[in-house]
């Protein structure tokens, strides 16, 4: 990632800490002057990340954007059968390979398994990435919970793995993850989970970008009608947020539910993608 880049990224960061805090509004000057800069110099910043205007983002921010989702783009999965659930799903149209650990793997935490992790910018704060060398296999944000909390979380889910620092192996995925990456290259995941959970997380990687479902109708999709709590906590514990989209879960009431990283980074998510949805 360029220096200009990871310049914009935190001035993102602090323009939507800033959005997500304040009881209404902000004018463009007002958010120009938070970030110490010219209006004109910060809304073209702030446009070429998100694709919109401070003005129209902050519509998509607001509370009421995720009933609005559920009524106008809400994604039935009942189709998905027929893909088969393949895994390749959209997953942003970026990620085409997707590979499960073994249940025999799995059930070993991680053993005789060596983790690549570091620490990178992005639209919605710091994120930590692990990774295989199959590809990635956790990813987590800090800015709710805090670094040591987020990193402790994906830690502990695979007890016996040895954890090696290694940003430049991470990175190309990364910003592809990330759309910073120019390249046509695609991001591997190598995901490790209970069978019930791997069928909950390709169930989420049929949503397009943009739409939202719920809990009930991901529990029709993967043939347990009755098991929406457990659909829920299997939503709850996917390792890969972002990429596997567990932020476009909703209550069917149209309320957020949980989101393991913190509900504001849910509703930056969900506001992020509709925005670019229709900027597109």
């Amino acid at each position: 990632m360029e220096h200009s880049d990871r310049y914009h990224y935190n001035v993102i960061r602090r323009a939507l800490d800033h959005i997500d805090a304040a009881d209404g509004t902000l004018s463009l000057d007002e958010l120009a002057q938070r970030m110490d800069m010219s209006p004109a110099h910060f809304q073209r910043v702030f446009s070429r990340w998100v694709g919109v205007s401070p003005k129209r983002y902050q519509q998509y921010l607001a509370l009421g954007h995720a009933k609005t989702l559920l009524s106008e783009n809400f994604t039935t999965l009942a189709t998905a059968d027929a893909v088969g659930l393949s895994g390749s799903g959209r997953l942003h149209d970026m990620f085409l390979k997707w590979e499960a650990m073994s249940p025999g793997d799995f059930a070993k935490g991680g053993a005789d398994l060596t983790i690549y992790w570091g620490w990178f910018e992005s639209p919605f704060g710091p994120a930590i990435v692990m990774g295989t060398d199959k590809g990635i296999c956790g990813l987590g944000f800090a800015d709710e919970m805090g670094a040591e909390a987020a990193m402790e979380d994906l830690l502990r889910r695979w007890p016996n793995a040895d954890f090696v620092e290694d940003v430049s192996r991470l990175r190309p995925w990364v910003d592809t993850a990330f759309g910073v990456s120019a390249t046509k290259d695609k991001a591997p995941l190598y995901m490790m989970g209970a069978p019930f959970q791997l069928k909950v997380w390709e169930a989420l990687l049929t949503i397009p970008s943009g739409h939202v479902t719920t809990y009930s109708e991901i529990a029709q999709t993967i043939g347990s009608p009755k098991a929406v709590r457990a659909v829920g906590t299997a939503v709850g514990r996917n390792p890969v947020s972002w990429l596997i989209p567990c932020h476009r879960a909703l209550r069917k009431s149209g309320a957020l539910g949980g989101y393991h990283w913190g509900l504001p980074v849910k509703r930056a998510l969900l506001a992020w993608e509709s925005a670019r949805e229709d900027a597109g």
